[in-house]
């Protein structure tokens, strides 16, 4: 059989690995903020059609692609620093085995794509190292309280209202109790002269 390469040369050849899963992360990050602004389109116009179920769904929508677009981000800062720790191991011949052995099969991780993957991937690399940053621990923290699938309704609401107003219309809609006189009637009292002005150019457009 071959000898096998050191260490070094076998942690550098897979280091384009990881910084290529950086920039994917990127991507998907940006995808993620196109999806919001076509699902806040899809909101703006089912308010306009007096859809207030379909606008709150799109605006779901909205909300978890924006918060998938932060995780995604926060991941790539994350793969991308790992990336430059394993650069400094390998420029200072500070690779051990035990982090070639984490790299082995680490391909088909960062291929998935899939944020808790890649985190438990990561969290091996890190532990590589022999002082793990405080932020890490933060950003873990953060994450966790925003990869949940649940969508913050207050957010839903506050977009539902937005989108409203940049359509030129009052929503007049049933809030939260505790909510009751925010957005939607403040700007309606402050803006109707205004607001009147838009919906009338808007209804003579349609």
């Amino acid at each position: 059989p071959p000898a096998a390469l050191p260490e070094e040369r076998y942690v550098n050849k897979n280091l384009f690995n990881l910084k290529f899963a950086a920039k994917e992360l990127q991507r998907n990050s940006k995808k993620c903020d196109k999806e919001e602004k076509l699902e806040k389109a899809k909101v703006k116009k089912a308010i306009q059609k007096g859809n207030m179920e379909v606008a709150r769904i799109h605006a779901e929508n909205a909300i978890r692609q924006k918060n998938q677009s932060v995780n995604f981000l926060r991941m790539s800062a994350r793969v991308d620093a790992v990336a430059a720790r394993v650069q400094t191991a390998v420029t200072m011949n500070q690779v051990t085995k035990s982090m070639a052995g984490v790299v082995k099969g680490m391909d088909a991780t960062l291929k998935s794509m899939n944020l808790e993957k890649i985190s438990a991937l990561m969290d091996k690399f890190e532990h590589q190292f022999e002082t793990l940053d405080v932020q890490t621990a933060q950003m873990e923290d953060s994450m966790s309280s925003t990869t949940t699938l649940t969508t913050p309704q207050n957010q839903v609401e506050s977009l539902l209202h937005e989108m409203a107003d940049e359509a030129g219309l009052d929503l007049n809609m049933e809030l939260p109790q505790g909510q009751t006189g925010s957005v939607g009637t403040s700007v309606a009292s402050t803006e109707q002269d205004e607001l009147s002005q838009r919906l009338a150019k808007l209804r003579d457009q349609m």
